[in-house]
């Protein structure tokens, strides 16, 4: 499974603008396993995806909650509450 990942703000920063997560058989294919798989690919995803940041999530440019689950294709956005403009 081929997922559009996308960093905005702080996080943008700290990973770059965006990433393609493929994720072969993630056993949990939501929002949340893909925040937790992000999380193990190196200390810098673990920091800057860190929960206690208050991470916004967007799936397919829509506000949605962790629970959400991920088709082929999909674009998945994490982003600091207040981005500023």
């Amino acid at each position: 499974m081929g997922i559009t990942v996308r960093y905005f703000a702080a996080v943008r920063e700290k990973l770059g603008p965006q990433e393609v997560a493929e994720l072969g058989d993630l056993p949990n294919a939501t929002v949340a396993g893909l925040l937790d798989w992000l999380q193990g690919r190196s200390p810098a995803h673990a920091a800057a995806l860190d929960e206690s940041l208050g991470l916004r999530t967007a799936l397919n440019q829509a506000l949605c909650d962790l629970n959400e689950p991920l088709s082929d294709g999909d674009e998945v956005a994490f982003f600091p509450p207040v981005t500023g403009g």
